[in-house]
This record gives structure tokens, sequence and C-alpha cells, in this order.
């Protein structure tokens, strides 16, 4: 993975803002996107160059990811569109929060048994849905498998590398995808189904065991030999806990002829699920892998001898062989010396020795120039990183940054990639996570809600806001968890607690009390009183009113208001007596009050029509109507 990236915050296709890189490999770059159409984080796969030209390649790319978006289930992880933009082809797939199985096997090594059965259940669960949908993955390896923080796996690039290794084989000689992974079949460029997935999974397996694969060397088409002859030690070679049923299941998974694979997942499921349960695997099993154990170590090579010729003789009888006679008169040969064939031979040893000597240091010299491949140290501790990179006769320069999903002390990022070829002495960048950035916690108390959540979030924090009741002002922030100054790391949630007022408590009613009954009554209870005198029907100096209403909740020490009553309204009677009756009538009514005429006799004619008498009296009050 590069270092930078200048797709890195940019908007592609439109849709899809780049957060950061999250791999890199031979066909494509993965990266972390922000839908914004959906507002969910996606992954984008994006292909390389070479390949965007590559119009078979294309089209394969496309057939197969439309064939991989159909497959929906919760170990396979989900395409949820594809498209082009910007010159290439691109996925847009499930983000998953966690990390690659890989990535897990080099930070924790060999996994328990039943965590690697749980793990290998899950994959088969994955691979036996896509088979049945007449999909074979091909490319079945810990780094195409992601683990979230739950245990969950979901295995990706269904179909996407079937499109890749179509496109890459027509190499001559090349082994595409990662050798230690490759079926036997797929290492001769045999056609495969769906047991060259379940070989892929042995391996993994073995791997999730022991936390390493079974067969390593220093070039692919040296794994790839020992994939099609060199049978691999059982599990327990290497980690000698592991149970014989496991043994056997890892046996039959990895055996070099198909046929005697499983024939599906559903069987190789059958028989994990016996040992996570305690019980025996099947018996096809057992008698498959022990038939598999028992044959000879290695792959025979055969030789074809030359044909044997039949060869007629004819015995005839001979004289033994008898040495010349030496002639007693003739002159004595003398014995040669063999000193100097040994001085000979002695040259030619110092000879071959010296060429071979000088053999060796050219060939020594011709590596030291070679260049080497960049290891892959992402995901790994610094110190492990280092010594890999020391390994290849590489240098390192160690920076560090702050990453929300790299643990500290382990490499987020490498430059050249891996699988780079450099120089020996040549200096590989690598970028070690500090871990989550951590921020010192503001102290937010006693300021205004929108001022402290906006403290916080400048901060990269994440502000909860509780309203609760206090004294203090309302909209106060009052109380907060993290206290100030406390070190959490960035988007940690801080909890404030934010003033609305004092708790309310009620209002008692006091209608019908006098005022002095009523203001001792409300300012016992810390209420303050005011009062106001209304016109009423009832007696002068009830209380006949109240704001608030009785049963009503308030803060304390509110005012509460009352209304008096200052008694019925009465107004002085006019006299009207010896007024006629129209004169008095409109005078009564002019007052107010309602009239009510009563007529009596009288023998003065003058009196006639004229008021006599009222009631009430004149001077006396009454009420109006």
């Amino acid at each position: 993975m590069a270092v930078s990236d200048t797709l890195i915050n940019t908007l592609f296709d439109a849709r899809y803002r780049i957060v950061r890189k999250l791999g890199a490999g031979g066909m494509a770059n993965v990266y972390l996107a922000e839908d914004q159409t959906l507002g969910r984080r996606v992954a984008i796969k994006i292909l390389n160059d070479r390949y965007a030209t590559d119009e078979q390649f294309i089209e394969r790319f496309r057939r197969e990811a439309k064939h991989a978006a159909g497959l929906s289930h919760p170990n396979i992880v989900s395409i949820y569109d594809r498209g082009e933009a910007e010159g290439t082809y691109y996925i847009a797939m499930e983000h998953l929060d966690g990390r690659s199985l890989k990535e897990l096997i080099v930070a924790r090594g060999p996994a328990p048994v039943q965590v690697a059965i749980d793990f290998a259940r899950q994959i088969l669960a994955a691979l036996r849905f896509a088979h049945r949908h007449g999909i074979v993955h091909r490319d079945i390896k810990p780094h195409n498998v992601l683990v979230d923080g739950d245990g969950r796996v979901k295995v990706t690039d269904f179909g996407i590398a079937r499109a890749g290794a179509a496109s890459q084989m027509t190499e001559a000689g090349s082994i595409i995808g990662t050798a230690q992974y490759l079926s036997p079949e797929q290492a001769k460029g045999a056609p495969v189904d769906q047991r060259s997935d379940l070989y892929s999974l042995g391996i993994v397996l073995y791997e999730l065991l022991t936390g390493t694969v079974p067969f390593a060397g220093d070039t692919p088409v040296e794994i790839a030999m020992k994939h099609l002859s060199t049978p691999p030690e059982p599990p327990s070679a290497r980690v000698p806990a592991i149970p014989r049923d496991v043994d056997l299941v890892v046996t039959r998974a990895l055996a070099k002829d198909p046929a005697r694979r499983y024939a599906s997942a559903e069987e190789m499921d059958a028989d994990l699920e016996r040992i996570a349960r305690g019980a025996g695997i099947s018996k096809g099993t057992t008698d498959a892998a022990t038939a598999i154990i028992r044959e000879p170590s290695a792959m025979p090579t055969t030789i074809t001898p030359a044909p044997l010729t039949r060869v007629e003789t004819t015995t005839t009888r001979t004289t033994p062989y008898a040495p010349p006679p030496v002639a007693y008169d003739g002159p004595v040969r003398r014995r040669r010396p063999v000193w100097p064939w040994f001085l000979a031979l002695l040259l030619l040893a110092a000879a071959g020795a010296a060429g071979w000597y000088v053999y060796d240091q050219i060939q020594a010299q011709l590596d030291e120039n070679r260049p080497v491949a960049v290891p892959y140290v992402e995901g790994i501790r610094k110190q492990l990183a280092i010594q890999a990179i020391q390994k290849e006769g590489l240098r390192q320069r160690v920076t560090y940054r702050f990453d929300d999903e790299t643990a500290v002390g382990f490499v987020i990022d490498q430059e050249p990639d891996a699988d780079n070829r450099i120089d020996r002495g040549n200096v590989v960048a690598i970028v070690v996570s500090y871990g989550r950035e951590r921020v010192r916690v503001p102290n937010v108390r006693g300021q205004a809600a929108t001022d402290a959540v906006a403290a916080l979030t400048e901060l990269g924090l994440q502000a909860r806001v509780f309203p609760v009741n206090s004294e203090q002002e309302e909209d106060t922030v009052t109380a907060q968890d993290p206290k100030p100054g406390a070190k959490v790391r960035k988007e940690t949630t801080v909890r404030i607690n934010v003033s609305k007022g004092e708790k309310p408590v009620a209002v008692p009613s006091v209608l019908g009390q006098s005022l002095a009954s009523a203001r001792s009554s409300l300012n016992a209870q810390g209420f303050a009183v005011r009062s106001s005198t209304v016109e009423s029907d009832e007696p002068e100096g009830l209380i006949v009113g109240q704001e608030p209403d009785g049963g009503a909740f308030v803060a304390p020490g509110s005012a509460i208001a009352l209304s008096v009553s200052q008694g019925p309204q009465t107004i002085g009677v006019p006299d009207v007596t010896g007024l006629d009756r129209e004169g008095a009538r409109d005078a009564l009514l002019g007052s107010g009050f309602k009239v009510r005429t009563v007529f009596e006799d009288t023998d003065d004619a003058d009196l006639g029509n004229v008021v006599l008498s009222q009631d009430p009296a004149s001077s006396s009050r009454a009420e109006p109507g």
C-alpha cells in the first residue's frame, strides 16, 4: 500500500468520498469510502490501470461481479454497486469493521482448536451457498476472509478472483494467487471445481491451527511443486495438542487427488460439527485420511528404463590369463614412481577448489546485487516488521501516526508495496500506529450548552446532553463525564448535564381563604404573593381567584397572584317620591335599578300617577339590578 494516494479525500464517480486506502493487490486497490447517496461506509475495489484497457478482462470482470452480486449470505461480503469511472472499473461492497484472518494469524499465532473450527465452519457456510449457485471462489486464503469484533466471518472477492486468474494465467509459467493456498489442479493449470476451494480451505485451517502454512518455499514454483508431490505434515506434528480427528479432516481436505477429498462443503462441515460437539468423525473420512497417511512420503518419480535387448552369444573356451614371461636375458624394466600422479591430483583438487571458490564468490556477488522482494509487513508488530525487512538485506525508516482502526505498535502502511523488487540496502518506509488519537477533555462546566457542544465537537469528541433539574441557570452545563483534563480517544462520548431549572413544585389552592391565611400558607412553601381586589358576589376579603391555579407545577419561589373579593357593589337609592310614574322610572333605571310599580287608590285627584312611596327608601344603599 502506498503511503500517499491521490484518490484520498476525493469524490469518486460523483458518489463515493474516498477516506483512506485499505489494501492493495496485483489486480486492484481497495479503499474505504463514504457513500454520499445512502450515507453509509463502503469498501471500493478499483481496478489497476493495466487491466482497465484489457477488454477481455473487463468483460470477465463485469460478468463475475454480476454473479457475485447475487450472493446474499451472512458469511459473504455483499456487493452493493459496480461501474466505470475515471477510466477504470470498480466494485462497491460492504465494509466490515474488522481485520483479515491473515492479520489475526500474524498477530496472534495459532488459534485454539474450537476457534479454528468455528472460523472454518463459517467459511464453509459461505462456500456451500456459493457452490450451490454455481460459483467457485478459486482464491480462498486468509487474506480474503474478514473477521469482525464479534468473531463473525465474511468471505470476500467471490467471482472476482476468477476474472483475475483468467487474465493472468495467459502468461506462460505464471502461478496466480497466493501460492501457499493453491490447489494442485490450479498449480497445473487444470480445470477446477468446488473441491479446489475445499483444498484451499484445508490450507487455511492448517494455518489457523499451527500458525504456519504446510508448504513453504523461496519461489511460487517451488511451493506449487510441493502442492503437487509433497504430503503435508499433520498439524499435530507442529502443535501436539491438536486432536487426531482434526488431523484426519485436514489430511482429507489436502488430498492431492480431488476425488479423494471431501466432495462438498456440507460433507466437510459435517465432520467439523461432529468434532465441535465431541463426537467422532465419519468412517469415510477416517478411512480416506488413513489411506493417504499410509502412502509413501513422497510421490515417486517414474523413470522409464531403456528397453532390454536380448543378445545371442557363443560361448568359447578360453585359456586362463597369464602374464607374459619375462625374458631372462632382456633388460630389467624400472617401475615408474607414483608421486607425480599424487601431485597432479593435488594440483587438480586445488584448482577445482579455487575455481569453486571463485564461482561461489561470483554467485554471492550476483546474489548481493540481485533485487529482493519487499516483504509484506502491514498488520504486524513493528519489531517483527523490522526483522522481516532486515532479513532481506533492506533498511527501514519508521514513522508514526494515530490510526482509529490499528492497535498501538502495529504497522499501518508501507512503501514500497509488498512484492516490489528493490536493491539490497534500500529503505522500506513503514508507518506504525500510535493507536487512536487521544485528546484532553476540556472543562465545559458553567458554559451554555451550545458552546459546550461546539467545544467538544471541535476536538473530535461527541457530546451527549442530559437535561437535569438544578439551581443553576437554565441551559447551563452543571456537570460532565469524563472530568476535565482526562485524556481520551477521539470520538469518545462526553456526557454533559444541562440545567433545566429547579425541580417544579405543586401550587396549593387557597381559594375561599382570607388574604392573611392564604399569604401565610404560600409564604411557608417558599412562594411570593401578589394580591389585588376584584368585584365579587363573595364576601369581602375572601380569595376568589389565583394564578397559577392550584395543582399546577412551577419553579420554587415563583410568585402567586391572588384575587381578593371586595364584596358586592352597592349604590345610593335616589328619592323618587312625588315624581310622576314616568319620571321616577327613568331616575331609577338611570341609577341601575330595576323598577316594579304597585298602584294604590287615592281620593286626591292631584296625586293621580304620582309616586306616593318607594322601597328601598331614599338615601339607603342597594346593589344595582
